[in-house]
């Protein structure tokens, strides 16, 4: 193998299976001399892979773990497999995980060869997710992708939108940011048509596509994207809010719960927390696993969710 650059990659290649390569097997595979072999590895030193080696009879080399991460190189398999598992932790309720994932994403299918990106979607259709709780709507990920590269590039949007009461109209947006609170996907946006900050459920987009058009990143009214969804989400009149009086202090229930529920301080060591919620499960299961008693205050139908819940558990405990 005559070209070095392509040499390199070739054994970084092999490396990264993170076995252990007898120096005269490795050398064989990439039909070059053992000192060959060695400034080769020192070349990838030098570019900050960590290759352990060891000498004798039996010396050989392995890729160790480094202080950071570079560059990855990546076959067609692991490509594939790689795309399906971020679009499912995209997807996913994980906490901190999946804007983090979107953004791989986008980086991932942006170099993505088209036979490529036609396996990981074929993956994608033929398969059922496993779902706790209700279901929450789907999200097209080349739409998420679309969205997360125009968020990144500074490049205007345009897509179509259906409201919830079903009108449907053209939008065209400068994307700020896109923002996560627990399974749906909003976009923080500039609406360039009506000359205000909007936010937009990325699940009931149709056809966003980047306009290639520039733009000078706009100062956002609120701290940062996630507040200004989360005000937003606190001014609508969901199908559910639930407030509970938690026998914990405040400081530690938002610890538990996260940013997305208001937590107020009560006397006597207590705390407030309200949600809004499209399903009765949500809250419930907040409350369930904050680790401290509570009382529902509201609605009625939670209040009853979660009688019939200590009446389940205490049969199922035996003392029922």
């Amino acid at each position: 193998m005559a070209n070095t650059s392509s040499r390199t990659l070739r054994l970084l290649s092999l490396l990264q299976t993170h076995r252990y390569w007898p120096g005269t097997e490795l050398a064989e595979r990439l039909e070059v001399s053992a000192r060959t072999l060695r400034r080769d590895v020192d070349r990838l030193r030098e570019l900050g892979y960590p290759v352990e080696a060891r000498r004798g009879v039996d010396g050989g080399y392995q890729l160790a773990p480094g202080a950071a991460l570079p560059p990855l190189l990546i076959d067609d398999e692991e490509a594939v497999a790689l795309a399906v598992g971020l679009q499912a932790a995209a997807q996913g309720a994980v906490e901190g995980i999946a804007e983090s994932s979107v953004r791989v994403l986008a980086k991932v299918v942006q170099v993505m060869p088209g036979r490529l990106r036609r396996r990981v979607e074929a993956l994608r259709a033929m398969t059922v997710p496993a779902q706790w709780g209700p279901a929450a709507a789907g999200v097209d990920p080349e739409a998420l992708t679309t969205v997360a590269l125009a968020c990144r590039d500074s490049e205007a949007l345009r897509f179509s939108y259906t409201a919830a009461g079903g009108r449907r109209t053209e939008r065209h947006v400068e994307p700020h940011r896109l923002v996560c609170p627990g399974r749906r996907w909003y976009l923080v946006a500039y609406d360039l048509m009506r000359h205000d900050w909007r936010s937009f459920r990325v699940d009931r987009m149709t056809g966003p596509r980047s306009t290639g058009e520039r733009f000078r990143p706009r100062e956002l009214p609120a701290e940062d994207a996630a507040a200004f969804v989360r005000a937003g989400l606190d001014g609508r009149s969901g199908p559910y809010r639930a407030e509970a009086v938690v026998e914990a202090p405040a400081e530690t229930v938002r610890g538990r719960v996260g940013r997305w529920v208001t937590v107020e301080e009560l006397d006597g060591g207590r705390c407030r927390v309200a949600l809004t919620a499209e399903a009765l499960e949500w809250p419930a299961m907040v409350l369930g696993t904050l680790g401290a008693d509570f009382r529902v205050v509201e609605p009625p139908e939670l209040q009853d969710m979660v009688r019939e819940l200590a009446e389940r558990f205490g049969r199922a405990s035996g003392e029922g």
